[in-house]
């Protein structure tokens, strides 16, 4: 009867303790504050990105972050501006077009996270010593006029001497999600694909990595994080505690080896294994990919206006100090 009175008063003990910690792991989520991100794409690319979701920094600033995948930046854009969104993330060339079609609550970029292009062109035929005038008469899966992988693929054309609108065929009407299986279903002779994608095709026997955007176009201020003028305005402590996390991302994946970073991201890629991811990141990291601030200056936003200005998609130059605000950016390195 002493051993049954003892038994309980342990069972009775533990679902207390188990009670209390349970309400204060209450306690902490009711502290949080939920922020909706919606990416444009869900890749090895934004590494410091989900190193700060699988690292809690967004928890440790205060944030609970639900992530959303738009698949293409005019999706995305879409969401933030109908509020589905708290946050956005795409190339800012969207919030330029925004812009310039009059929006009374534009988007404004207040991080900038990658500066160089993330992907990479796929052959079907393993290249030795690959120039882009193989392309030449060829067809090339691009992507959404007016979105930064196709312009950002005319660009590297033209720098080439290449004329995107006679010397090559460029097929823009397949969704973002959907080119490699395109490719992979017997669709152009190249396509612009994103990691893990390109590496997938590799490794599938359905194509080969023959060329880096990324180091044929320079840098370039691909992505980077807005929000509407009237959420920043109303919420400048979330914006600024968001900037803060990413930036604890941004230091961690600057100051790791690629094993490492593969490691923490792992459980946003369950589809891909580790040794994969390691080679990806190391692929990215050794183009210089990320940026070891997340300030978006002024000679880059410039640049990106030009690409726009030459890809024939810009009515006017939109000013960078109406559409960039670094002052979050700024204090997260303090």
């Amino acid at each position: 009867m002493l051993h049954k009175s003892k038994r309980i008063a342990a069972i009775l003990s533990i679902l207390t303790l188990l009670a209390f910690t349970m309400g204060g792991c209450t306690k902490k989520q009711e502290n949080l504050t939920t922020v909706t991100l919606n990416e444009v794409a869900h890749s090895i690319f934004y590494a410091p990105q989900y190193v700060a979701i699988e690292l809690g920094y967004f928890e440790e600033e205060g944030i609970d972050l639900e992530l959303v995948t738009g698949f293409g930046a005019d999706k995305t854009m879409s969401a933030l501006v109908a509020g589905e969104a708290d946050i956005g993330f795409m190339g800012s060339e969207s919030s330029i077009y925004l812009y310039n079609e009059d929006a009374e609550d534009y988007a404004v970029n207040f991080a900038q996270l990658t500066q160089r292009a993330g992907n990479f062109l796929v052959a079907r035929e393993a290249t030795d010593n690959f120039q882009w005038s193989n392309l030449k008469g060829k067809e090339i899966i691009g992507g959404r006029p007016g979105g930064m992988p196709e312009m950002v693929l005319e660009y590297i054309l033209k720098l080439n001497n290449i004329s995107p609108s006679e010397d090559v065929t460029l097929v823009q009407n397949i969704d973002f999600g959907n080119t490699s299986g395109a490719f992979a279903g017997g669709t152009g002779d190249y396509t612009v694909e994103f990691e893990p994608s390109a590496t997938a095709l590799e490794q599938q026997g359905a194509g080969y990595v023959v060329a880096s955007l990324g180091v044929d176009s320079g840098y370039v201020p691909y992505t980077a994080y807005c929000a509407k003028q009237s959420y920043i305005a109303e919420h400048p402590e979330i914006i600024q505690s968001f900037t803060n996390a990413l930036q604890k991302g941004m230091d961690y994946v600057n100051s790791h080896t690629p094993a490492e970073i593969a490691e923490v991201i792992a459980p946003q890629f369950e589809e891909t294994d580790v040794e994969t991811i390691t080679m990806i990141v190391e692929r990215y990291a050794s183009q210089d990919t990320w940026k070891d601030n997340l300030i978006f200056e002024e000679d880059s936003f410039l640049l990106l206006e030009n690409i726009l200005d030459e890809a024939g998609e810009l009515e006017s130059f939109a000013p960078y100090e109406q559409l960039v605000d670094t002052s979050y950016a700024e204090k997260a390195l303090e």
